[in-house]
This record gives structure tokens, sequence and C-alpha cells, in this order.
């Protein structure tokens, strides 16, 4: 029987929220709104960008990357969110969730990467104004996104493959309405340790580093605002 029991494959259950069918079905009205407005805003931002000529400069460029991620973020979150809630589809393979893990922290991870690329756009905008339009051009602007994309789903993919290979007892159940690192480690039965330290070493990479960038940026941004002259200023 446990044998039976121990599986590396196998159907997770998301519990969701607790509480009765109309809070729930209330929750879902909220998750519906928040969705359909995030997205239709995103949306709204690109195509504003993208036929406007004048907003085709690296800050928008950075801008309609963030707004394309936050689409794909809430849509890999939202969609089922909403199915647990209403008991439609409390149910999520092995295989599906750890998709869903790896797709989201990559898309966190490449969100505090692009974060990070915006404040040193803005850096060298203030800091450097009559050098900018050489420093920022088309070319860095386009690798800095593409490393940001690449570095963000980079990060994750060792993180993601160590968390496939855990092996998970049941009951196989989520207290959650999706898939995160932290009920993987909670479930399996295996040893977690390398897996924790693959997440340890990955949130200071790319927390730690992103923010101390984005906090140099702004130390300097900040600071040659104060030497500008009131007038002037």
């Amino acid at each position: 029987e446990d044998m039976a029991n121990r599986t590396s494959e196998g159907d997770f259950i998301l519990l969701g929220f607790p509480g009765t069918w109309h809070f729930r079905v209330s929750l879902v009205v909220v998750f519906a709104l928040t969705y359909s407005l995030t997205v239709t805003g995103n949306a709204s931002i690109i195509a504003l960008v993208w036929m406007n000529s004048n907003l085709h400069t690296p800050m928008y460029f950075f801008l309609c990357n963030l707004s394309f991620l936050e689409i794909w973020y809430t849509t890999g979150i939202v969609p089922k969110a909403i199915g647990v809630m209403l008991g439609t589809s409390q149910t999520i393979s092995f295989a599906v969730c750890i998709l869903q893990l790896f797709f989201l922290l990559s898309l966190g991870s490449t969100e505090c990467f692009l974060l990070s690329v915006m404040a040193y756009d803005r850096y060298l905008a203030i800091c450097y104004p009559l050098r900018y339009n050489s420093l920022m051009n088309s070319v860095l602007s386009a690798r800095l996104a593409l490393s940001s994309w690449l570095g963000g789903f980079l990060a994750i993919s060792l993180l993601a493959f160590l968390t496939s290979r855990l092996t998970f007892c049941g009951p196989h159940v989520i207290n959650h309405f999706l898939c995160d690192i932290d009920a993987c480690l909670a479930l399996s039965c295996s040893d977690t340790w390398h897996v924790e330290l693959a997440t340890f070493l990955v949130s200071i990479i790319v927390v730690v580093a992103s923010c101390v960038v984005t906090l140099v940026s702004y130390i300097y941004i900040i600071s040659s605002i104060l030497r500008i002259q009131s007038a002037h200023g």
C-alpha cells in the first residue's frame, strides 16, 4: 500500500479558498474583473505604443515588455484559480503543476530583471541626458530585454528540473489555488535539500541582484536631481 501510495506522477488537488459558495463566487467575480482589467490595460499600453511612433523609445519598449509579461503572468494564474474556486477544475496533473510553477517563477524572475533594466535606463536618461540616445540605442535596449527574458527562464530551469525529480507521497493536496515551490517541497517525501539550496541561490541571484541594480540606479538619479539648481530644475 505504501509503494502504491508513493509516486512521482499523478494528480494534485488544489483546495483554493475555504468558505461558503457565495463567498467563493464573490472571489471569482473579483478575480475575473481584476484579470479583465489587467489584460485590457496592458494590451492597451502595447497597442498605444505600437501605433504612436513618438513612443518608439527605449523606455516605452521596456514598458511594453513588462505589459506583455503581466498579461501572461496573470493568465497563468487566474483562469485556473477561478476553476478551483468554482470547484470545476480542482485537479492538476503533476506535469502541468511543474509547468505552471516553471512559468510563474520564470515570469516573476524576468519581471525583476526588467524592472532593474528600466531603472538603469532612467539612470542613463537623467544622469547622461546629452549622451542618452547614443548610450541606450535600439540594439542595446533589445539586448537588455532579451537578456532579461532569457535570464529569467534560465534561472528557473534548474529549479523546475530538480522539483520534477522529487518523489511525492499521498495525499496530493495543495492548500492553495496554484502550484508553487513551497507546496511541492511540503508534499515531497524525498530529500529536498538540493531543491531548497537551489531555491536560495536563485533567489539571491534574481531578487538581490536586481534590487541592487535598481537601488544603485535610483541613488544616482536622486543625487543627480539634488545637484540641479532649483531655478533650472
